[in-house]
C-alpha cells in the first residue's frame, strides 16, 4: 500500500513539472503577459508621439504660419520693418550672506 501511494505521488509530481516549470509553464505565460503589457504601453507612447509629429508635418505642409512660427522661435528671424524686443526674466536675488561685501572705491588723488 505504501509503495502504491509513493508511486502515485511521484507520478503526480512528474505531471505537475511541465505545468509549472516546463516549456509552456504558467510562469512563462505570466512573464510573457507582463512583457506584452509593457510593450503595449511603449506602443501607446510611440503612437501619441507619432500623432504629434504627423500633425506638425501636416501643418508645415499646408500653411506658412507654422513655418513662420518656427523661423521666429528657433532661428530668431523677424520680418522686414519689424522691431524685435527680447524680455529677459529677472533672476531671483541671492541672500545677502551669499553675496560678498563690496569694498568702497576711493578716487585717486593726484
Amino acid at each position: 500500500m505504501r509503495a502504491v501511494t509513493l508511486i502515485l505521488i511521484v507520478l503526480l509530481l512528474l505531471l505537475q513539472y511541465p505545468l509549472w516549470l516546463g516549456k509552456g509553464s504558467w510562469l512563462k505565460v505570466w512573464d510573457l503577459n507582463r512583457q506584452v503589457e509593457a510593450q503595449q504601453q511603449i506602443n501607446q507612447q510611440t503612437q501619441a508621439r507619432n500623432a504629434l509629429l504627423d500633425a506638425e508635418v501636416r501643418d508645415l505642409k499646408q500653411g506658412t504660419e507654422a513655418i513662420e512660427e518656427r523661423a521666429r522661435s528657433e532661428l530668431g528671424m523677424i520680418r522686414q520693418g519689424e522691431v524685435f524686443f527680447q524680455i529677459i526674466e529677472k533672476q531671483p536675488a541671492e541672500p545677502a550672506s551669499a553675496v560678498p561685501a563690496a569694498k568702497p572705491v576711493t578716487p585717486d588723488k593726484r
